[in-house]
């Protein structure tokens, strides 16, 4: 009776180990069919170019201004330089973070060609209270340009700007070790004039007949060495004492 009981109760673990295996399944392999669709729409997916984005726009605002378009999968924003930022500054009082131009990765290529065709030179809209309501839409649709482009533009972009850097601080460090070697060759030569200076000085004053004042030299007094047979009670030693002294140590 009790192995009966146990025999029932391990055949519906298996049953329920194997039911959660064929529920997790399906699971795996959506994910694999999610994860080879995404590969094989790589080619399928549109690009936009936003040539203006407007003061106080981000990506989050444009995917949502946009998405009622269509599907989008990626938005990249290229920041503003710092002479641009400070005009932004001076001008319209904007302290954000500031963006240049824009790229807008649709899902379907022919979605991105509607919406550039749709909304170029339009009014942007949306909400009154937006800062961007009246600005004007700047897109265009890119053909034959994939998402791989722009990453490996902006690399590229990034690789030529850090040599520039490099490069600049370079040549300041080479300004700043010329600029220093020339401070030292300076002191140098004013340190040589001005003893050359002193020089003809003391020249002058002797062929004109002047007294020329002296260097004061300090004298140290010695004390003279005493000398044998300074002491008048100086006692007489017999020879070979001192010898005798000696070896007994």
């Amino acid at each position: 009776m009790v192995q009966d009981t146990h025999d029932s109760h391990s055949e519906e673990q298996n049953k329920e180990r194997n039911e959660e295996a064929q529920v997790h399944k399906p699971k795996n392999k959506r994910k694999r069919l999610q994860i080879d669709d995404l590969d094989d729409n790589s080619d399928k997916r549109g690009v936009c170019y936003l040539s203006r984005v407007p003061p106080h726009m981000n990506p989050s605002h444009i995917r949502q201004l946009l998405s009622s378009c269509g599907d989008i999968q990626r938005i990249y924003l290229a920041p503003e330089g710092q002479s641009t930022e400070v005009t932004h500054k001076k001008a319209v009082g904007f302290r954000g973070k500031g963006f240049s131009e824009g790229w807008v990765e649709f899902t379907k290529k022919s979605v991105a060609k509607r919406v550039a065709k749709m909304l170029n030179n339009e009014q942007i809209g949306g909400r009154k209270r937006s800062p961007f309501y009246y600005d004007i839409w700047n897109i265009k649709y890119l053909s034959k340009f994939k998402w791989d482009d722009l990453i490996g533009e902006i690399a590229s972009k990034n690789r030529l700007k850090e040599q520039k850097m490099n490069m600049e601080i370079s040549a300041a460090k080479r300004e700043r070790d010329f600029y220093l070697s020339k401070i030292q060759q300076s002191l140098a030569q004013k340190h040589i004039q001005e003893r050359r200076k002193k020089k003809q000085k003391t020249e002058g004053q002797e062929g004109n007949g002047e007294a020329v004042p002296q260097k004061f030299h300090r004298k140290v007094t010695q004390k003279e060495p005493v000398r044998s047979g300074a002491f008048e009670n100086e006692p007489n030693l017999p020879e070979g004492f001192v010898a005798a002294v000696a070896g007994l140590f």
